[in-house]
């Protein structure tokens, strides 16, 4: 069975809480339990992570002390997780507590539609209208990449062809 698929639609509460639909909810219950990692992402959404997958995700790269000592990028990587990431847990009533400064960064105030959106290692958490502009930018991106595709391809019989 898939994991971290699909979208739902939810609502920012008043208390900055956003409920996840059980279906969600048994995802990160299937994939080491419900600690988890928000982790603010420069698209102007919130990842959410299971606590594990986080650790692996931040440990994959090779030489990170060695890397950030030399590397003034490797740094700023650093401290934009460092800054940006925040353990938290899933309520028994299925919900998280987003905090105050990441619902500013992600536009998502009491009683704003927000849409969560499975992106196969975890969800992450849109301002509705947002999400709807990304959504454009990834089917052209695609469309685009298709197009480019099939041009090349063109180009390659036509030069076979010669």
């Amino acid at each position: 069975m898939l994991s971290f698929c699909s979208q739902d639609k939810a609502l920012i509460d008043a208390n900055g809480r956003i409920k996840l639909s059980p279906r969600t909810i048994i995802d990160f219950k299937k994939n080491g339990g419900l600690n988890i990692v928000l982790h603010c992402l420069p698209e102007g959404a919130i990842a959410i992570y299971p606590e594990q997958t986080y650790i692996a995700m931040r440990k994959e790269e090779p030489r990170q002390t060695e890397k950030a000592s030399t590397s003034l990028v490797q740094r700023r990587v650093k401290r934009r997780f460092g800054a940006l990431s925040r353990s938290e847990k899933i309520t028994a009533q299925g919900r998280i507590t987003i905090p105050a400064p990441y619902r500013e960064y992600a536009n998502l105030g009491p009683g704003k539609n927000a849409i969560i959106v499975g992106c196969e290692i975890g969800v992450e958490i849109w301002n509705a209208e947002n999400w709807t502009k990304e959504l454009e930018k990834i089917n052209t991106h695609f469309n685009e990449k298709g197009e480019n595709e099939m041009l090349a391809d063109l180009i390659s019989e036509h030069s076979n062809c010669d």
